[in-house]
């Protein structure tokens, strides 16, 4: 059996786009009728998160800890406990692909941290994507981890001892903790997701928070460029 875990806190918004994604991936033809089931763990939801999740036929399980490491952590446990082989992470704001697990799985890894792609930057300055796309390697031997792109086999999610309680970078953690304990780890564009752009970060350090530092940053440096065209023509006149 292969285990879906999806964190999500007050995601109304992009939930029912991420949960009908999730189930065309576990329905791919090429898992040859292998039982997937997705499990979306509700954390501190005030939104109408939980009823959308309870139209769909997936697993719902609800926490107040306000902690992406403990929600990603009670999925995979959920999971392990039902008996799947393998754990594949996505966020509740993105959008695997159809052959996203089957990709995960075609890598014969004990772990794949694969890439995201953004698909709508309407609420960014272009200059803030074009400075996204300079620093990020969308291709095999990246070394980026995205929580809404991980897999993990059982035995090596239970080596590494599982997600840490943390608030941000659960995902890295434990990718530092795969690697220390011999985890063979596939960084690899082919498991493509999705995911949003949004300019509220769910989690203090998030994705959210690097595009929004991305956006200060290239502001920074048209108001220094500027700075400078300025100070140059002062000292021509």
């Amino acid at each position: 059996m292969i285990g879906i875990v999806i964190p999500a806190h007050n995601e109304e918004a992009f939930l029912a786009d991420c949960l009908e994604a999730a189930q065309r991936a576990a329905a791919h033809a090429a898992l040859l009728d292998e039982t997937v089931e997705i499990i979306v763990v509700l954390d501190s939801c005030s939104d109408d998160s939980m009823s959308i999740a309870q139209c769909f036929d997936v697993h719902v399980l609800a926490l107040d800890a306000r902690n992406v490491g403990r929600a990603r952590a009670a999925g995979a446990n959920f999971m392990l406990e039902r008996g799947a082989r393998w754990l594949a992470f996505t966020d509740a704001d993105s959008r695997v692909a159809p052959d996203w697990i089957v990709e995960q799985l075609r890598l014969e890894a004990d772990a794949v941290c694969g890439c995201v792609t953004v698909d709508d930057w309407s609420l960014h300055e272009s200059a803030t994507r074009e400075a996204f796309y300079r620093g990020y390697t969308h291709a095999d031997a990246h070394r980026h981890v995205h929580g809404a792109n991980l897999g993990v086999s059982a035995q090596a999610y239970r080596r590494a001892g599982g997600f840490p309680p943390l608030a941000c970078s659960e995902d890295v953690a434990l990718t530092l903790k795969l690697a220390e304990t011999g985890a063979r780890i596939a960084w690899s564009a082919a498991p493509c997701v999705v995911t949003s752009a949004r300019t509220a970060s769910k989690a203090r350090g998030g994705f959210g928070d690097t595009l929004a530092a991305l956006a200060e940053r290239e502001a920074q440096e048209v108001l220094a460029e500027a700075a400078a065209v300025t100070n140059t023509q002062r000292e021509e006149a």
